[in-house]
């Protein structure tokens, strides 16, 4: 070994994530694990995609069901928690796991829990504090003209706002235009949607008409709940308004096309 070998410091240790992908971006939006892989490979991660991933038991804990949440939440843990980070596109999954699986299971289940926890983070908040993703190139102020919609879950449970418009900024040259009541539910809220669809369908419409208000041209946010849900609304209504998760406009995919408007 020669001297200058002998100076150099070694690389340093890429970080090991998981990418818990969801069962929305599986069964509807692929692009939106595409760009999320894409976008921690950039902030230097090196992402596996374990497959024998399901639902990470949510939607049965919403409705109470928890007995049939347990296993659910059993194999999630056993398949995860040897990552050094899981990372999830979701504001609302992510919450399951950092939040809800601590409180559902008991003994050495929930001190497993508590250690997955402690290592799972949504993606705009692991990119921006964890990761700290630099831009490839200083990004010139952006033409695209966004707005964007605060899911309760990554909001409320995860304390997650300025960290996906700080990335829309330095990543895109995107500057958010502020929706007014951007914190007010959009009207999914998992179950709910289902159970009281009147009340949800005026919440909908509140969201959309503020979406509206902005002038934006594109809606985007964490959760595809959220978005599908708003894009649906919109698409029956006739309103014009381009939907997209944020992943996929912080890795530049403005190929795929806008969510509900077909391939």
């Amino acid at each position: 070994m020669n001297e200058q070998h002998q100076d150099q410091a070694p690389p340093p240790q890429r970080m090991r994530v998981s990418l818990f992908v969801t069962c929305l971006a599986d069964l509807f939006r692929p692009s939106v694990a595409f760009a999320s892989i894409k976008l921690l490979e950039q902030a230097g991660c090196e992402v596996t995609v374990p497959l024998q991933q399901t639902c990470c038991g949510q939607p049965a804990y919403n409705s109470g069901d928890y007995e049939s949440t347990v296993p659910l939440a059993q194999q999630v843990i056993a398949l995860l928690e040897t990552a050094d980070y899981v990372v999830v596109p979701s504001g609302s999954c992510a919450g399951m796991i950092c939040h809800h699986y601590p409180k559902l299971l008991q003994g050495e289940w929930r001190d497993r829990a508590l250690k997955l926890a402690a290592k799972t983070f949504e993606l705009t908040i692991f990119l921006k504090d964890i990761a700290r993703i630099k831009p490839q190139f200083d990004a010139p102020p952006s033409t695209l003209s966004v707005t964007y919609h605060d899911n309760c879950a990554a909001l409320r449970e995860l304390n997650i706002k300025e960290q996906p418009r700080q990335l829309l900024q330095q990543l895109c040259g995107i500057k958010v235009n502020e929706l007014q009541q951007s914190e007010v539910c959009c009207g999914f809220g998992g179950t709910f949607c289902a159970k009281m669809p009147e009340i949800s369908g005026k919440m909908t419409d509140d969201k959309l008409n503020h979406v509206i208000a902005t002038g934006a041209k594109i809606l985007t946010g964490g959760d595809l709940g959220c978005l599908l849900n708003i894009a649906g609304r919109a698409q029956r209504q006739g309103k014009e308004i381009e939907v997209r998760h944020v992943a996929e406009l912080l890795c530049g995919d403005m190929d795929t096309s806008p969510i509900g408007e077909g391939r």
